[in-house]
């Protein structure tokens, strides 16, 4: 093999490195939040504050996912938030907020913790009734036992509730 041959096996071994970083590097992400909403008939949302009654009480949490919940219709429809009477109503309470040892090492402790967060919601459309509907969302983050809850339980309810929210916003608007 001359000089030239190993020149271009050596530029077509960079050149396939060089794509293969690019194309790792790439990713493509997508996120269904359109609403499915007929907006002639259908202009107004009401939400209403979501209660804390699960027996663990985070006093951040309902007040937070009540606001993270208004938010999300406010930006990705045109629905108006009204206070009452909305031709959509969402109304629920947070009914769990629990922590589940998951994990355990050789010494019967726990290496991971989980917390879950279970929402219930009632869902009232006034226009079409037969898309109400009571349901129950939940999600869970696993975290590192190790570390204190006030480490981790900010971050950690901030993930969980995003998850709520994009599943209740889902089931509501997006007929998923």
């Amino acid at each position: 093999m001359g000089i030239i041959g190993l020149r271009l096996s050596l530029l077509g071994k960079l050149a396939f490195l060089a794509l293969t970083l690019v194309a790792g590097a790439c990713s493509i992400s997508y996120k269904f939040n359109g609403a499915s909403i007929d907006y002639t008939k259908i202009k107004t949302i009401t939400i209403h504050n979501f209660a804390n009654q699960a027996p663990y009480v985070n006093p951040t949490l309902a007040p937070q996912f009540s606001e993270d919940l208004k938010d999300i219709y406010i930006r990705q429809t045109r629905l108006q938030l009204v206070q009452s009477n909305g031709d959509l109503e969402l109304e629920g309470e947070i009914t769990g907020y629990d922590f589940t040892p998951m994990a355990v090492k050789e010494d019967a402790l726990a290496s991971q913790t989980k917390l879950t967060i279970t929402v219930r919601v009632r869902y009232t459309n006034q226009v079409n009734p037969d898309e109400d509907f009571e349901q129950s969302f939940s999600a869970y983050r696993e975290f590192d036992s190790s570390l204190m809850l006030q480490q981790v339980e900010s971050s950690l309810c901030e993930e969980i509730t995003e998850e709520i929210i994009d599943q209740i916003y889902n089931a509501t608007v997006a007929n998923w």
